[in-house]
């Protein structure tokens, strides 16, 4: 079999490519004020972003260095030099002390802003988590226990992001309160499906038309385990969003510099250009990752027997319903899930990965991006014993992967637009 992997590859890169900040933020940034430009940055791609709109300021512009200063809250691991703008690396999924104390410092800086200022609201995937800011009464080992059980659950990241607004003094348009005497200009990255602006790194600066009913709800649904403090707040009016009409937002405006649409375009034109007609099943997918991986399966077996060479590309975020003890994230139990339906078949390839580097892991910046699946790994699964379905009962995609030589390791890439799978048939 032809050895597809460094296809594969570049088609992934292309899809980050089309995404990274130093592509695409500078030719949204405004002009700068009468007063001080104050970035704050939230999210993967933040310590990168807030890096390109310094460059802009302080070099296009000329903006004098004393009127440009800031706080860009990133994963660890994902810090880039910055001039202006202080770094903070904090935990993700699970936030720790330094997301705490960035949430802290950025709302201390949105309410010091005035009237000729403007709030650079940079944010990207992975926000949520960044800033830290639980609500009164809920205790930052409380607000770490709900973001825990939310990951195991298997919801979504709109309802998890539901949750996390009202259990919040940053999100849910509770940024834009608290600096909203200065102009707010939101240039966000967006990492959830169908590009909610309410969702991304759970709408600090836009309103929020989700309510404390609507967490209850979930709450229930996932019969999420919780400390009778949380649910105290979650039944307190007072930690209600932020919603239309607000007049936090009397001066805000939201921009959208970074969709997964437009990553997904990128990659199927690397696709295209390599010979291969494409299945384009969107860039909003979600659903439990081994169910997605089964009828993508049957999507590529079908054309195998109707002898189409063929991508089949999609993208979205998928979720895994945590049951085993083992290690892994969606794109790595896809893909695993993907090795158990084609194990058989030959002439297929594929890759699964997130986007911003890192799929599930420990919070680490050498955590796998995802994996990559082909002949090499079926003929591994054979010569090791390896029984996918075994593995998927653990939710242990990282061990098998590991074993049969498959992750993707890429590092950081300083940006987070959901998942790109492909699926290659020769």
């Amino acid at each position: 079999m032809t050895d597809r992997r460094a296809l594969l590859r570049s088609i992934f890169d292309a899809a980050v490519a089309a995404a990274h900040p130093d592509a695409i933020l500078a030719r949204h940034l405004p002009s700068p004020p009468r007063g001080r430009v104050i970035i704050l940055a939230a999210g993967k791609g933040a310590a990168a972003m807030a890096a390109a709109a310094e460059r802009h300021y302080l070099d296009t512009t000329g903006l004098a260095p004393e009127r440009l200063l800031g706080i860009a809250t990133t994963r660890h691991g994902h810090r880039v030099p910055t001039r202006r703008v202080k770094v903070i690396e904090a935990g993700h999924p699970v936030p720790d002390e330094a997301g705490l104390k960035a949430a802290d410092e950025t709302l201390a800086l949105a309410a010091a802003a005035t009237a000729d200022d403007l709030l650079l609201v940079l944010i990207s995937g992975g926000g949520s988590a960044n800033w830290i800011a639980p609500a009164d009464g809920v205790s930052f080992a409380q607000k770490q226990q709900v973001n825990r059980a939310l990951l195991r659950s298997g919801a979504p990241i709109g309802e998890m992001n539901t949750v996390r607004k009202h259990l919040s003094r940053i999100k849910g348009g509770r940024l834009a309160a608290a600096g909203h005497s200065a102009q707010i200009v939101t240039l966000a990255i967006s990492d959830v499906p169908r590009d909610d602006p309410a969702a991304i790194a759970s709408g600090p600066t836009v309103p929020d038309p989700t309510t404390l009913a609507d967490a209850r709800a979930i709450v229930a649904r996932y019969d999420l385990t919780l400390d009778d403090a949380v649910r105290q707040a979650l039944d307190d009016p007072r930690n209600e969003s932020r919603k239309p009409g607000d007049d936090a937002f009397a001066r805000a405006r939201f921009e959208l510099i970074g969709r997964p649409r437009d990553s997904l375009d990128a990659a199927i034109k690397v696709a295209k250009n390599a010979g291969y007609e494409v299945i384009d099943l969107g860039a909003d997918l979600e659903g439990e990752a081994r169910d997605v991986a089964a009828s993508h399966a049957a999507t590529a077996k079908k054309a195998r027997a109707e002898g189409r060479k063929l991508a089949i590309v999609s993208g979205g975020e998928l979720t895994v319903t945590v049951r085993g003890k083992g290690r892994g994230g969606p794109n790595q139990e896809y893909a695993l899930a993907l090795a158990e339906h084609l194990r058989h078949m030959e002439g297929v390839s594929a890759l699964a990965a997130d986007t911003d580097g890192a799929d599930g892991g420990a919070g680490s910046a050498s955590d796998p991006a995802g994996a990559i699946i082909d002949a090499r790994t079926f003929a591994a699964m054979a010569a090791k014993k390896l029984n996918p379905a075994t593995f998927l009962a653990n939710n242990d995609a990282t061990t098998f992967f590991e074993a049969t030589g498959d992750l993707l390791i890429t590092g950081p890439t300083l940006t987070n637009v959901n998942d790109v799978r492909v699926i290659l048939i020769d």
